[in-house]
């Protein structure tokens, strides 16, 4: 999925490799990630990091928009795939300064309202997680239809009409406060890495790599 969802980001914007930093490769608790990272002209930046261990019985797949350059929220893809189980995280994050219409998304949401949904616990990041989220939680059976969810989601999310940045500082301060906020107060993947390689190498990965 990870590369049909940059395929669907390239066929708008650009992508250019930036690298993944020497993180590429990495492993931590019996998981080999695979990290890069991409610029994507007129959008902002893109990362990607894959996971596989437990002879291949865990599957974990990442992939975030951080956009500097529209003004549109941090995109956050999540798929989860473990022993029959597959769940599908979308997160958006408010890093907006003129906040576009999100009708289109809300239409998609409202179209698989019937997948099995799923409510993770509270995260110190709930007052800019947008309402537009969707979580998942379900078997084998159903990533077929979690493939076309996340796919139509990437096209109508890449195709909002949002404005470009108008004050670059300002968004960055709002792209820091989610970011330095997950390296004080952790989240669920973020503590994986703190615990395994500290927080200063995870800052280096999540400052030059993931955002």
């Amino acid at each position: 999925m990870i590369s049909q969802l940059l395929e669907t980001i390239t066929s708008k914007y650009p992508l250019i490799s930036r690298g993944s930093a020497g993180f590429d490769g990495i492993k931590i608790k019996g998981m080999t990630f695979t990290i890069g990272s991409y610029e994507a002209e007129g959008l902002g930046h893109v990362s990607t990091m894959s996971s596989k261990g437990f002879f291949g019985l865990m599957k974990m797949d990442t992939l975030i928009i951080t956009p500097l350059e529209k003004d549109l929220p941090i995109f956050s893809y999540d798929r989860i795939k473990a022993m029959g189980n597959d769940k599908l995280y979308i997160e958006l994050y408010d890093t907006m300064i003129d906040p576009p219409s999100f009708e289109a998304l809300d239409k998609i949401k409202e179209k698989y309202k019937d997948l099995p949904a799923f409510t993770p616990g509270p995260q110190w990041y709930e007052n800019i997680k947008l309402p537009q989220t969707v979580t998942y939680s379900g078997k084998k059976a159903d990533s077929d239809k979690f493939n076309a969810m996340a796919i139509e989601y990437m096209k109508a999310f890449i195709s909002i009409s949002a404005p470009s940045v108008s004050d670059a500082e300002t968004k960055q301060k709002k792209t820091d406060y989610y970011v330095d906020g997950l390296l004080n107060n952790g989240g669920p993947a973020t503590d994986v890495f703190l615990k395994a390689i500290g927080k200063e190498r995870t800052t280096t990965l999540f400052k030059e790599v993931l955002f």
